[in-house]
């Protein structure tokens, strides 16, 4: 049992720490994504863990990253300032964002009360427009905002925008979703329903693109059901969640993936590093650079 013990030690040991690598620039003419878990502000806490005096110690790391991702998209997980109620408009995370940021714009946001903005998804102004935007949650009433999920816990939703490149008038539809982290049959029935939305583009044969923090690594049941509608996965190496430490334990659980005439070209990156002597997160932000035909 010690050995073991001490070889567990070790292998912490090791996965913990920022990378020194730098992400490489996106090649030219392609598309770059990215997608960020970017962790929930609590707004009825003055100190503590994730609260509004955490915010104010992590927010200059959390605008160096989204500067270092260089991209021109950029999907958002948990970009709540959470005042435990359904309609608070309070988003600091997106304002500090967009304020630092003028060549952004938010997408799949608006109202709180008629639409659910903890997953913006951003995009680079002067090289797209958006089309569209909706979003539906993972619930047997999809279309009811803030509805429960299947199994009745918290409400879990997709964001998603539609696009239109400036250079060349081609099209781009974006999912973005975060996926239960405690229950699989909650994931699955997600992904079904992701993928039963997505299928009018899916067979019109549209460019579309998933992204977002599945909890589930790409050889799961969850991924499966992307890859069954015709999604290729970008291999993204290594750990995404990191529990605020560094600690890398596990495999991919945030995702890039493809369907249609676009395509991962090189290899996706993630941005193992802290901003500032911080994490801006307990998620990495994953990168990939894609091109549409």
């Amino acid at each position: 049992m010690r050995p073991f013990l001490c070889l567990i030690a070790l292998t912490v040991l090791f996965a913990c720490g920022e990378s020194k690598s730098q992400i490489t620039p996106p090649p030219h003419g392609s598309v770059r994504i990215a997608t960020h878990n970017v962790h929930y502000i609590v707004l009825d806490q003055a100190t503590g863990t994730w609260s509004v005096g955490d915010w104010e110690d992590r927010k200059e790391s959390a605008d160096q990253a989204f500067k270092a991702l260089d991209a021109d998209i950029v999907a958002f997980q948990e970009m709540e300032s959470f005042g435990r109620g359904d309609t608070d408009n309070i988003n600091l995370h997106r304002d500090w964002l967009l304020q630092n940021n003028p060549d952004y714009a938010a997408g799949a946001n608006g109202d709180s009360a008629v639409f659910p903005s903890t997953q913006p998804i951003f995009y680079r102004t002067a090289r797209f427009e958006m089309l569209d935007q909706g979003w539906f949650f993972f619930s047997d009433t999809p279309d009811v905002i803030y509805s429960r999920t299947f199994n009745g816990s918290y409400p879990a939703f997709a964001s998603w925008v539609q696009l239109r490149d400036r250079n060349d008038g081609k099209t781009l539809t974006i999912y973005n979703v975060h996926f239960e982290f405690s229950s699989g049959s909650n994931r699955l029935l997600s992904a079904e329903l992701t993928v039963d939305r997505m299928a009018p583009r899916l067979a019109a044969g549209e460019r579309v693109v998933l992204t977002g923090d599945l909890n589930a690594l790409r050889s799961f049941r969850t991924a499966q059901i992307f890859k069954d509608a015709g999604f290729t996965f970008a291999p993204v190496p290594g750990s995404t969640y990191h529990l605020n430490r560094g600690i890398n334990l596990f495999g991919a659980i945030d995702h890039l993936a493809a369907s249609g005439p676009v395509s991962l070209i090189g290899e996706p990156q993630v941005l193992r590093r802290k901003f500032d002597g911080r994490w801006p997160s307990d998620h990495y932000p994953v990168i990939g650079d894609f091109v549409l035909r």
